[in-house]
């Protein structure tokens, strides 16, 4: 099946087999004010696209091919509660996790806007009670130490905001100490448990359905650990639980079998993915993080581009723009690697998150009519630091054979104190590399006089396209944009692909069969079924204990 065998996609190849073999800095020098052609800007963030190769007539195009595929009408149902999650059976309301409490929206006849924030209230008394110093151990010492154990949207979103927005810290939430555990094997926990004060330690066990083999074995080390602690002889398992434990799921009668009394429950739903979940309550690390106030302002942010999503034209439509050039990207241009350069630590680790939020949402190869797609949807993402990627696969990037589209995220202003004249001047240096670095993949060697005559090992080939994502700063507000622009990004390439992006059925086989090899690993069966690489791998691990 193709779904580009459309009018609009037939145009799109036509015009693809001209313009795919154009150069950019060539479009730079035709028209020299493709800046202000392919810029667009909203209140605290901007979005450069004159660095892909594309001309007008290539959005209105891909705009045309939006239309065919109606994807106004998927935008009102994704943010109406339409089922459009079919092989589950249910909606994708991340969106109503960040909507504004004076606004209603009803899900099989309840208005889930107020259920989101009475537990948004639940959460903040919580988060207050543990900033004031009031939630007590079993020995009656203050919580000052939290870990988060989950995996997945259940530790990627949290640990990624918690990264950026660190400097946001209130008053009370400098004294927490927060830590996240996800490694199944064990290392991540083993190596901090080590550290940490049982008396003074509050887990929080975040998992959706809370069977995830992966939470619910770090959760269990974590239990028997602070039974064994000296400061604990004796004491009830139960008051155990309920002194030191948090649980976090749409699943709330598992969450009492494993012995979390409700009093310590908090709550969200099944319409809420994993890996777009980090705006409910499994955000609590955030909250803790930066307070509840630094939490609504993020909530806030995800709102407005909502907004502007639901309200605002294709042609100046920055999700729906930056998902299009996508498209144009993978499907015409045949880009199937997509690297992410942020040039700010504190986005450290967005590149993994959008790996989550991209790859486990558009890997599919099936249509929602259940067919094979004829035709490439997600791209691998990877990426880095942009400093420290320049020192790693830039070179790639730069004279490699492979192409790939970049996207270049940084900060106008930051350091704005008046005594950090240095690192003020340090920010300058990565704003320049950002810049250096876009331009040479975009434009290659042509910025430079001369570089036509360098041996073939100094040139610079270019035409490699380039986004730039420009925050104002990076603020609680602004972040909260950010991530949700990748989020409705990621939902319009389905619409374009026909694909469901909020299952993950790709990953489920393995846990399944990972669960029947535990018996030949533990030496309590055989399994002659399996083929001979895993039996020998199997047989080999065993002769080594």
């Amino acid at each position: 099946m193709n779904v580009f065998a459309t009018e609009a996609g037939t145009d799109l190849y036509e015009h693809a087999t001209t313009l795919g073999k154009a150069h950019i800095a060539s479009m730079f020098k035709q028209n020299p004010n493709r800046f202000e052609d392919f810029s667009y800007s909203l209140p605290g963030l901007m979005l450069d696209l004159s660095k892909q190769r594309i001309t007008s007539e290539t959005l209105n195009l891909l705009c045309a091919l939006a239309r065919e595929k109606q994807l106004d009408q998927w935008i009102n149902d994704l943010l109406t509660g339409e089922k459009i999650n079919e092989s589950e059976n249910r909606p994708a309301l991340h969106t109503a996790l960040r909507t504004p409490a004076d606004q209603t929206l009803e899900v099989d006849g309840v208005n889930i806007i107020g259920q989101v924030h009475e537990n948004l209230a639940r959460m903040e008394r919580l988060v207050n009670q543990i900033h004031a110093g009031q939630w007590l151990g079993c020995t009656g010492d203050p919580i000052d130490t939290i870990v988060n154990i989950g995996v997945g949207g259940s530790d990627l979103g949290p640990f990624m905001a918690c990264k950026a927005l660190g400097e946001f810290t209130t008053t009370n939430s400098r004294d927490i100490e927060l830590h996240f555990v996800s490694s199944m094997d064990g290392s991540h926990i083993s190596s901090l448990l080590d550290k940490l004060d049982p008396t003074r330690t509050l887990f929080v066990i975040s998992s959706k359905s809370f069977t995830t083999i992966d939470t619910l074995a770090n959760a269990e080390t974590a239990k028997e650990w602070l039974k064994r602690a000296y400061q604990y002889e004796g004491t009830d398992e139960a008051l155990i639980l309920a002194r030191h434990f948090i649980g976090v799921s749409a699943t709330p009668q598992r969450m009492i079998d494993w012995g979390i009394p409700e009093n310590n429950h908090l709550y969200f739903w099944d319409w809420t993915g994993g890996r777009y979940s980090m705006w409910s309550t499994i955000g609590l690390p955030i909250a803790l993080r930066i307070g509840m106030q630094g939490f609504r302002e993020m909530l806030a942010g995800a709102h407005v581009m909502d907004s502007h999503f639901r309200d605002t034209p294709f042609e100046r439509n920055v999700p729906v723009l930056l998902a299009l050039t996508g498209i144009w990207n993978i499907n015409f241009l045949g880009i199937t690697a997509h690297a992410i350069l942020p040039y700010d630590g504190r986005l450290s680790h967005l590149p993994s998150y959008l790996e989550q939020l991209e790859m486990e949402s558009n890997g599919k190869n099936t249509t929602r009519s259940h067919e094979l797609v004829g035709y490439n949807t997600c791209p691998v993402l990877w990426g880095e630091i942009g400093t420290n990627a320049q020192h790693a696969f830039y070179q790639l990037l730069h004279q490699g054979t492979i192409p790939v589209m970049c996207d270049f995220i940084t900060c106008a202003v930051r350091y704005e104190g008046p005594n950090n004249t240095d690192l003020k001047r340090q920010h300058q240096l990565n704003l320049s590399n950002c810049l250096a670095q876009s331009q040479i993949l975009a434009l290659g060697d042509t910025v430079i006089e001369g570089a036509d005559k360098a041996p073939a090992y100094k040139r610079y080939r270019g035409n490699q396209p380039c986004t730039t994502l420009l925050l104002d700063k990076l603020t609680p507000h602004t972040f909260g944009m950010l991530i949700a622009l990748y989020e409705h990004k990621v939902f319009v390439q389905s619409v374009i692909w026909n694909i469901n992006p909020f299952d993950q059925w790709g990953v489920e086989l393995g846990k399944t069969i990972a669960t029947g090899l535990l018996p030949a690993l533990t030496g309590e069966a055989d399994n002659p079924s399996l083929d001979s690489s895993t039996r020998g791998l199997i047989h080999h691990i065993n002769t080594k204990r």
